[in-house]
């Protein structure tokens, strides 16, 4: 009697981690989805994905920066101020002894302009760009990855919702045999039956009472699922959603081997592509920074300018004058950033961030097949058990309807009508719960392989 009464506590197990309280409804227009349309409306436009597609524009950004490095930078200085006059004549002969007056001050104007053309910086350049381009595949592969996680969650919740839907059909079929056996031990006791006394009753009316307990709890799991897979597919709180499959069932469809569930989590898992596609990006990134240690070699430009009116414009290539003058010219140079260790240390980092990922790498090589191969135990087990539980609960009913039959006539003890409906109420919750099981074990599987999302 103790498995039979705890059956509806499975409902609450798997809902209480929700955490998601129902309000009060108003009647709308209900809305009847498949589990298909519940995957393709939560991956509309849920936040998760939206951070994701976030890191990916971050990431084209860092390659926009990466390749403008290969264009032209222009720097300009302009200047407006005073200074002291000027004459050519005193530099004719040369005076060294002017004395500095705010009456001779006037105004000058000037702009300073370099243009620097790299041709050749040893990687800094062509590394960081492909490291960019490879964080780029990174971050898209963690965006399918977040979006194999909220299929995963639609999974869960709504093969949840049709197995709190069966735990409440369940506990309202034994609770209408539970009734109508009252009313038929009421009335043999007044006809003053050997089979059934004042025990049989209390023990019925006992059953009775907590079976609307777990009814209760049953509607309560119920309202919970329904408003997890609400708030996870976007939908107001008071909307009425309709499941159109009904009943929880195995959909009957030939399991592939485990080896071949474990080549596709290998070749299709986005994880897997992540870590491949952040290992050529800290390759890129290691080059960046060992080029550190080589010089920039540029085509630079320059152009000098500066006019006051009150001084007067020296030609002589010997005398620059800063206040008054006009220079251009070009040339190839290089430059070069010695440091004691900075470098060193960059290209150390950068390679530990390399060694971090291989090993990451080498975890997802151990684990990922011992986790598709979990998921596979399950489904199996779960498929076995619920062939095996089905085969148990019918053979429970027919017991529970003999006992039930046997009792009406007068010919068989209410204790009968128990030991039938505990056993019969054990079994078919195992079996729900066996189909749940599978199914939430083969959404496993494709999350683990990347599979296309299906009904199971």
């Amino acid at each position: 009697m103790k498995s039979f009464f705890c059956t509806g506590m499975a409902v609450l197990v798997f809902f209480a981690v929700s955490g998601t309280s129902t309000a009060a409804e108003t009647p709308v227009a209900p809305v009847v989805l498949t589990l298909d349309d519940c995957i393709r409306m939560a991956l509309k436009a849920p936040p998760e994905l939206g951070e994701a597609q976030s890191d990916i524009d971050l990431a084209a950004s860092k390659l926009d920066e990466a390749k403008s490095y290969r264009f032209p930078q222009l720097e300009m200085t302009t200047l407006f101020g005073p200074a002291p006059t000027a004459n050519r004549q005193d530099l004719n002969p040369i005076k060294t002894d002017k004395k500095f007056s705010f009456n001779e001050l006037t105004w000058f104007t000037s702009a300073d302009a370099t243009i620097i053309q790299p041709l050749y910086t040893f990687g800094k350049i062509s590394e960081n760009m492909k490291a960019a381009t490879h964080g780029i595949e990174v971050d898209r592969s963690r965006k399918e990855q977040r979006a194999n996680e909220i299929v995963l969650k639609v999974h869960e919740y709504y093969n949840g919702l049709l197995l709190a839907r069966e735990m409440k059909e369940l506990v309202l079929e034994i609770e209408e045999i539970l009734i109508k056996s009252r009313e038929k031990a009421r009335k043999l006791l007044d006809q003053g039956s050997d089979s059934v006394d004042e025990v049989d009753l209390y023990k019925l009316d006992a059953f009775s009472g907590i079976a609307t307990k777990y009814l209760e709890e049953a509607k309560k799991g119920e309202a919970l699922a329904l408003a997890a897979l609400r708030a996870r597919l976007g939908l107001p709180v008071d909307a009425q959603l309709e499941t159109a499959t009904e009943r929880l069932v195995i959909v009957d469809v030939e399991i592939p081997t485990l080896e071949t569930y474990i080549e596709n989590a290998r070749l299709r898992r986005p994880e897997f592509r992540q870590i491949a596609e952040g290992l050529k990006a800290r390759t890129a990134l290691v080059e960046a920074a060992k080029a550190n240690y080589y010089p920039d070699i540029f085509l630079g430009g320059l152009f000098s300018w500066a006019y006051s009116d009150e001084r007067e414009r020296v030609q002589n290539p010997y005398i620059n004058d800063q206040f008054n003058h006009l220079n251009a010219g070009v040339a190839i140079g290089a430059r070069w950033k010695l440091d004691f260790g900075i470098t060193g240390a960059k290209v150390a980092g950068e390679r530990a961030q390399y060694n971090r990922l291989l090993s990451t790498r080498t975890f997802a090589d151990t684990n990922v097949p011992l986790q598709v191969k979990k998921y596979y135990l399950d489904l199996i087990e779960a498929k076995n058990s619920a062939t095996a539980t089905r085969s148990a609960y019918l053979n429970a009913k027919k017991w529970t309807v003999t006992a039930v039959a046997n009792f009406d006539f007068g010919m068989g003890p209410a204790k009968d009508i128990f030991e039938a409906l505990q056993a019969y109420s054990s079994m078919r919750a195992d079996f729900f719960k066996s189909i749940y099981n599978y199914r939430i074990a083969a959404a496993n599987l494709d999350y683990a392989t990347n599979e296309p999302s299906h009904s199971h």
